[in-house]
C-alpha cells in the first residue's frame, strides 16, 4: 500500500502510463485513505463507471473523504442522491451558456488590467498571474463583492486557502477524527479558510439586505432557490461559494498556465493561434489548443466513486465499499488518441472528441 500510494500521489503521470502498458484497461490498487481502489484506464471502462446507476456509485461519498472538511457538508461535490440533484438543479442556471457569456466583458477587463502590470522583455512566472486573474473574476463574477475592504482581504486570503495541496484536505479530515479538531484548528490554511468563511457570510448577508439588481452567481443562486420554492439557507450558500472558490480558482489558473507552457514549447501552434486571432476568423484552433492542453495536462488525475451495492464493470463484480476511479491521465493517454504523448491540437479540429475520450472534469451526471 505505501508504495502504490506514493506513486499514485506523486508520480501520477508516469504511474498511469505504466499501468496502461502493464494492465488491460483496469487495475486494482491499495491506496491509503481509499483501501482497495479499482482504476479504469481506458474510455470504455470509464464510460461504464460514469453511466452506472448513481444510487450504486456515490461520487459525493468518495469526494467527501478528501474535501468535505474544506468544502462543507452541503457542497454539491459531497452530496449524493436527491440532495445532489436538488443542489445541481439550483446551480445550473448561473452556469448556463448565456449567463456565462454575460461575464465576458468583465473577464476581459480584469485580464487587460492584469496584463498591463506585466513587465515587457523580462521573464515572468505565469501561474501566479493566472491565479491573480481567476481570483479577481471569482470575487466579482461569482461572489459579486463590492466592498473594497472585503475585496482586499479576500485577495490575500483566498490564495492561502485554495493553494494548499489536495493531500492537505485529506489529512485535515483524518486528523480531525483522531484529535477532535484541536490540531487541525491551528493549521494555516484552516485559519485562512475560517477568515474567508466569515467574509463570505458577510457577503451573503449584504446580498440578502441589498435591494439592488445583481447579476453575480451568488445572487442568481439566491434567486433560483426562491423561484423554485427551494431557497438555499445561508450555510448552503456558503458551502457552494467555498466550493466554487476551490474548484474554479486553482483548476482554471493551472489550465491557463499550462496553455502558455504548451504554446511556448510548440512555436508552430503558437503562430497558428496568433494568425487565427489576427484574422478574426473565429476561435476553433484556440479551442482545440485548450482541449489538447486539458488532455495532455489535466488538472485532475482521476475522478472517484464509492460502490454502495456490488456492481459489474468491465466483466468484474466490484464489491460494495470499494472505491472506483476513472483515471483521467490513463484515458487521455490511451490508444483512443493517436500518438497520445504528442501535443497536437489538430486532433480536435473539425470534430468533437469521441465520447469519454476527453474527460478533464469527469463524466456522467457529476461532470
Amino acid at each position: 500500500m505505501p508504495v502504490q500510494t506514493f506513486l499514485a500521489m506523486f508520480f501520477a503521470e508516469r504511474f498511469a502510463s505504466y499501468c496502461l502498458q502493464r494492465f488491460d484497461g483496469m487495475v486494482t490498487l491499495r491506496i491509503a485513505g481509499c483501501g482497495n481502489a479499482v482504476v479504469m484506464l481506458e474510455p470504455e471502462r470509464a464510460r461504464e463507471m460514469f453511466t452506472g446507476d448513481p444510487e450504486h456509485l456515490h461520487a459525493g461519498q468518495a469526494n467527501g473523504k478528501f474535501i468535505k472538511a474544506a468544502a462543507g457538508p452541503s457542497s454539491v461535490l459531497v452530496l449524493d442522491g436527491e440532495e445532489h440533484m436538488r443542489m445541481r438543479r439550483l446551480l445550473l442556471p448561473p452556469f448556463h451558456g448565456e449567463a456565462v457569456r454575460g461575464y465576458g466583458d468583465m473577464v476581459a477587463q480584469i485580464t487587460a488590467a492584469e496584463v498591463e502590470r506585466w513587465p515587457v522583455g523580462m521573464p515572468l512566472a505565469v501561474h501566479p498571474r493566472m491565479r491573480a486573474i481567476t481570483v479577481e473574476v471569482i470575487l466579482h463574477a461569482v461572489l459579486g463583492v463590492r466592498d473594497e475592504c472585503r475585496l482586499r482581504r479576500l485577495r490575500t486570503l483566498v490564495p492561502r486557502v485554495v493553494g494548499a495541496h489536495p493531500l492537505t484536505f485529506w489529512a485535515e479530515g483524518a486528523l480531525s477524527e483522531r484529535t477532535g479538531g484541536r490540531l487541525v484548528s491551528r493549521l494555516p490554511w484552516v485559519l485562512a479558510r475560517r477568515k474567508v468563511s466569515r467574509l463570505i457570510r458577510e457577503e451573503i448577508a449584504e446580498h440578502r439586505a441589498d435591494g439592488k439588481d445583481r447579476t453575480d452567481v451568488l445572487a442568481m443562486l439566491m434567486a433560483a432557490g426562491s423561484e423554485s420554492g427551494e431557497p438555499l439557507s445561508d450555510e448552503e450558500l456558503h458551502d457552494q461559494a467555498i466550493t466554487l472558490l476551490m474548484v474554479g480558482h486553482e483548476s482554471t489558473a493551472t489550465t491557463l498556465a499550462w496553455c502558455f507552457e504548451r504554446l511556448l514549447r510548440h512555436p508552430r501552434c503558437l503562430e497558428l493561434v496568433r494568425q487565427e486571432i489576427a484574422s478574426g476568423a473565429g476561435e476553433s484552433y484556440l479551442e482545440a489548443v485548450v482541449n489538447e492542453t486539458m488532455r495532455t495536462r489535466p488538472v485532475l488525475d482521476q475522478t472517484l466513486r464509492t460502490v454502495s451495492v456490488a456492481t459489474e464493470i468491465g466483466g468484474y463484480t466490484i464489491p460494495a465499499g470499494t472505491t472506483v476511479a476513472a483515471s483521467i491521465l490513463g484515458v487521455h493517454r490511451s490508444a483512443a488518441h493517436e500518438d497520445a504523448e504528442e501535443f497536437r491540437p489538430e486532433r480536435f479540429l473539425g470534430r468533437p472528441p469521441a465520447p469519454y475520450t476527453l474527460i478533464p472534469f469527469g463524466g456522467g451526471v457529476r461532470r
